[in-house]
């Protein structure tokens, strides 16, 4: 369960892990989203190790699942890039 927000002023995510990535040069898992997330898709986060260099990469095929995300527009848009940042800075 993912939550954005703080305490009970967040917003619950309800999503599940659907695939992990446990590969050689590859390390990584995938998550899909379950009834009551304000989105509907999936989204992955895989490590790629190779040539001595390593690359992170985070892709998402999303779209609104609720009457406020879809109403969020542009700002349901801001909110997926809020994120993201903060998967990047928490790996860093």
């Amino acid at each position: 369960m993912l939550t954005l927000g703080i305490g009970r002023l967040g917003l619950r995510a309800p999503c599940r892990v659907v695939e992990v990535i446990d590969e050689p040069e590859r390390r990584g898992f995938v998550y899909g989203t379950l009834p009551g997330h304000p989105e509907r898709g999936e989204e992955s986060f895989v490590l790629h190790r190779g040539d001595g260099s390593m690359r992170f990469t985070i892709e998402a095929t999303t779209q609104p699942a609720t009457l406020l995300a879809r109403l969020g527009g542009p700002i349901t848009r801001r909110v997926q890039l809020d994120m993201i940042d903060r998967y990047l800075r928490a790996i860093t």
